[in-house]
């Protein structure tokens, strides 16, 4: 039972930085955004480029965080370690009903041979 309290207490403990990383993640897009923005509107920065250079670069942030978040509650949420020890152990099932399969083929060939 403790090692099923360990391994419980590990997924939690990762789940937990998992979602620690994505709320930096979501403040660092906010305040980075604000930064971008205002270095394009105010300051003219990237004056002599494309006025809405920073529209550009926060779209592509905003969908990196969208698979951020995507991976940290959707995939990873249902993909966890239950989620691979099950596959794990039906894969191990269909390798084996293969294997058993192939030695009653082969013991049936050697018996018609004999």
């Amino acid at each position: 039972m403790e090692k099923e309290a360990h391994e419980q207490y590990e997924y939690a403990r990762r789940r937990l930085r998992q979602k620690k990383v994505l709320y930096f993640h979501f403040v660092l897009f906010l305040i980075g955004s604000l930064f971008l923005f205002i270095a394009n509107r105010f300051f003219g920065f990237g004056a002599g480029t494309d006025q809405n250079w920073c529209i550009w670069g926060i779209t592509i942030w905003l969908f990196l965080f969208i698979l951020h978040f995507i991976k940290v509650y959707i995939t990873d949420r249902f993909m966890n370690k239950k989620w691979e020890r099950e596959q794990i152990e039906r894969l191990v099932a269909l390798q084996q009903k293969r294997i058993s399969q192939l030695e009653s083929r082969i013991n049936e060939d050697t018996e018609n041979k004999i």
